[in-house]
């Protein structure tokens, strides 16, 4: 990898195609939940050993609760049972653990399992992995909202303290921009992923369902990346 190979600082991923990776192959959509999160613990680890700073996934969103009961409680209970097992896993990586999405109507235990893991890693150093859960982009940029109108009427800033910096330190997570956002299976949106923190990120769509985008695949991406052209408005002479 010579001198000139680019790194994005912070990779947001979309993790889509889980239920059609099992539905194709005659098995029930939670078994292709349970083979995305194989592929996310492995994965997580080798994009930040590959020198990106942060990871951001998208794991449930506040839409997501529309879902059949049975599928959403498999994820809760998925969720509770992975967030209490990989503790000791994600402690050995050095990897801090960190969760935007809102509170309600996450059970408690759900809830509980996000802030133990959390409270472990927060003084880890190794790289930040940021799993959204009941999360909205939408969500987020109200919630700030509410936050900063809270600070001027209580005068903590002024108005003329705002901006597209300050701003940001009011979302759920205070990290930086996204530069590289891949949403794997094919579909071409966004679906609400943090929609402020995408302002300028490069976009990628492998038709590859989530399950089968391991390390080979994010490389492929990465080369991708490499040869996109970033000019957040500008014109590079």
């Amino acid at each position: 990898m010579n001198d000139e190979y680019k790194i994005p600082n912070h990779v947001g991923i979309i993790m889509d195609g889980n239920g059609r990776w099992a539905t194709e192959r005659g098995l029930k959509r939670s078994a292709g939940h349970a083979a995305g999160y194989k592929t996310l613990k492995k994965l997580a680890v080798h994009i930040l050993n590959k020198g990106v700073k942060y990871l951001s996934v998208y794991a449930f969103s506040t839409e997501n609760f529309k879902r059949d009961v049975e599928e959403v409680n498999y994820l809760m209970n998925l969720f509770v049972s992975k967030f209490k097992d990989e503790k000791d896993y994600f402690m050995k990586k050095n990897i801090k653990v960190v969760f935007s999405g809102l509170k309600e109507p996450l059970r408690n235990d759900v809830w509980e399992s996000m802030q133990e893991i959390s409270e472990m890693t927060k003084n880890n150093d190794g790289g930040t992995f940021n799993i959204l859960l009941n999360y909205g982009g939408q969500s987020e940029i109200v919630e700030a909202t509410k936050k900063i109108v809270s600070d001027v009427i209580n005068k903590n800033i002024s108005i003329e303290d705002i901006n597209t910096e300050s701003f940001s330190h009011y979302l759920f997570q205070d990290l930086p921009p996204i530069d590289f956002m891949i949403r794997t299976s094919g579909e071409v949106r966004v679906s609400n992923f943090m929609l402020y923190q995408i302002a300028y990120a490069e976009m990628y769509f492998p038709k590859v369902y989530f399950p089968d985008f391991d390390e080979k695949e994010f490389d492929i991406a990465l080369d991708v990346y490499n040869k996109r052209d970033r000019r957040f408005g500008g014109i590079k002479k």
